[in-house]
């Protein structure tokens, strides 16, 4: 092996652990508008697969939008669930969400938030422990990851989640319902991980490659909820993950509710020197 290529395992390695943070931290361890007659088709049922590959695209019209996540994971018997709210930019690739984990189940102090920023290609938490100052952030490259980036920050990334989508290879129309007052059309199918990445923005590609990769399927079952104008204003993921400290595949559900479209959102990425480049502890 050369110096070079001991220098990328070393790369790699290191993010898995850092990876392996918010998951093993909770105990798992120990183009243009769609338009009514699209919409309207939708219901008789015949453009519903159509309509759910162009949803990623709705939400980079709206612009922005806030968020509540939700990410519910079972293994061995325990139960967990993690969530996050935040805020996200659909047009930069951009957005900040504040993570809070279960508590302690050894009834240790509350823990804190983790602040995430979520960047193309890039995941960056701030109170992420592990013998990471509180000061300092981590950075880890979502490519890097085996689950790219779907699972292991505790939240998907609101526009991963949408471009999942565009990996739907089946979905029916189910009715029309509604989410938080607001009348919502509801789709239930199936997206390949795979497919998804072929068809995805730039900054997502490689992610939903490696998550294709990397999970015990690539086949993702989902419910998703789009209003009038084809924006998503939920979406729920099923999973089937594999962790480093679990021989069978661990099942995680995560759900995504967007609302308030439009809301400014600020991300600003922090500066190379409050990067923590140290090393991180296990957890």
């Amino acid at each position: 092996m050369t110096g070079r290529q001991r220098e990328r395992r070393r790369g790699r390695t290191g993010a898995a652990v850092v990876a392996a943070g918010v998951v093993a931290g909770v105990g798992l361890g120990a183009g243009g508008c769609a338009s009514g007659d699209a919409l309207a088709g939708d219901a008789r049922g015949g453009d519903a697969v159509v309509v759910l590959h162009r949803a990623a695209d709705r939400l980079v019209e709206a612009g922005s939008s806030k968020a509540r996540t939700s990410m519910e994971m079972a293994a061995g018997g325990t139960r967990v669930t993690i969530r996050g709210a935040g805020g996200y930019d659909y047009r930069q690739r951009m957005g900040r969400l504040k993570v809070l984990l279960p508590q302690d189940p050894a009834g240790a102090a509350e823990r804190r938030p983790i602040t995430e920023l979520l960047a193309p290609g890039a995941l960056f938490m701030k109170n992420r422990g592990a013998g990471v100052p509180p000061d300092k952030w981590v950075r880890v490259e979502t490519r890097a990851l085996s689950d790219g980036n779907l699972v292991t920050g505790g939240a998907t990334d609101p526009f991963t989640a949408a471009e999942v989508l565009r990996g739907t290879r089946a979905a029916k129309f189910v009715g029309r319902t509604e989410v938080a007052g607001t009348g919502v059309r509801h789709y239930r199918g199936t997206a390949d991980l795979g497919a998804a990445a072929k068809k995805a923005s730039d900054g997502n590609k490689a992610s939903l490659s490696a998550a294709a990769k990397g999970f015990a399927t690539a086949e993702v079952p989902f419910d998703v909820y789009l209003d009038d104008e084809g924006r998503i204003r939920k979406v729920r993921h099923r999973f089937s993950f594999v962790s480093g400290q679990q021989k069978s595949p661990v099942a995680v559900a995560s759900t995504t509710l967007l609302y308030d479209f439009g809301a400014p959102v600020r991300v600003r990425l922090p500066d190379t020197d409050d990067i923590y480049t140290g090393k991180i502890a296990e957890e």
